[in-house]
């Protein structure tokens, strides 16, 4: 199903990073070609090797690799991805998205690309219902992104409530449904 689909993955700085390998798995194992961007928080919760193992992709990071000085073009990962899949997404992700922030690798390839975007929320209860964490998500909905609903269970800090990002295979599941419906009708984006 996601055969030849290009997929950038963005992962952010919250426990649900661990979810990300699974998730970049899932997808290559139905064909997809998957690169992944993390952001410097991320990196704290899951190694970039293990994403660049899985994905057989280099992880990027940075506007450019310090030794070699490879810049990593932010408008070409924007033109090459089909789909962009931010998750985990955290609060302070969705806010800079949300106020159209470019401080760092992820945040500008997402401003810079041409594709749909799909964003899957993970943070703990209080926070995910904040007023503003309600505005960010309406106004990324406004924008035409794909809020992918987190699911409700035992939360990182001990609490029970909705914060959970959705699962790696849901997650799959709504990109194939996403591809699948694109196929039937004209691209809007």
């Amino acid at each position: 199903m996601l055969k030849g689909k290009k997929i950038l993955v963005g992962v952010t700085g919250g426990i649900a990073a661990y979810k990300s390998a699974t998730l970049v798995r899932l997808l290559v194992k139905e064909g997809a070609e998957v690169k992944v961007i993390m952001t410097d928080g991320a990196i704290g919760f899951i190694t970039p090797l293990t994403l660049a193992t899985l994905s057989k992709n280099p992880v990027l990071n940075e506007f450019y690799e310090p030794l070699s000085g490879s810049w990593n073009s932010h408008v070409d990962l924007g033109l090459w991805a089909d789909l962009f899949v931010i998750a985990p997404a955290t609060a302070n992700t969705m806010a800079k998205m949300a106020g159209g922030l470019a401080d760092n690798l992820l945040l500008a390839v997402y401003l810079s690309a041409r594709c749909p975007c799909m964003v899957a929320p993970s943070m703990d209860a209080d926070m995910l219902s904040h007023p503003s964490t309600v505005i960010n998500m309406e106004t990324l909905k406004a924008y035409g992104n794909i809020i992918l609903e987190p699911d409700t269970g035992e939360l990182a800090s001990g609490l029970e409530g909705k914060g959970r990002m959705a699962e790696p295979d849901a997650i799959v599941k709504e990109i194939e449904n996403f591809f699948s419906k694109k196929k039937r009708k004209p691209a809007e984006r």
